[in-house]
């Protein structure tokens, strides 16, 4: 099981836990999963064609996704899965 770190803003999905250990061999599966025990993440993470909306961020152990294999990024019960929503201004 992954560890899943949630950001402050969708803590109430999960009942203001701010970690939840969801099961997944992948970051897409560890996500799907989430949504699926969580309900509400799914259209919060996802976009219609079911990439990650532009202004989520995710770190598998501290690394950003993009710089990995994306969802198929393969994940070990010691993985920290981070959420991190983008932060605008100036």
């Amino acid at each position: 099981m992954a560890n899943v770190r949630i950001p402050t803003q969708l803590r109430s999905l999960t009942g203001d836990r701010a970690e939840v250990e969801v099961a997944g061999a992948t970051v897409g599966e560890v996500l799907g999963a989430l949504d699926t025990a969580h309900p509400g993440f799914g259209e919060r993470l996802f976009d219609d064609q079911g990439a990650l909306r532009r202004f989520v961020n995710v770190f598998v152990d501290d690394e950003d996704l993009r710089f990995l294999e994306g969802l198929a990024t393969p994940l070990t019960d010691r993985s920290v899965v981070s959420i991190v929503p983008a932060v605008a201004g100036g």
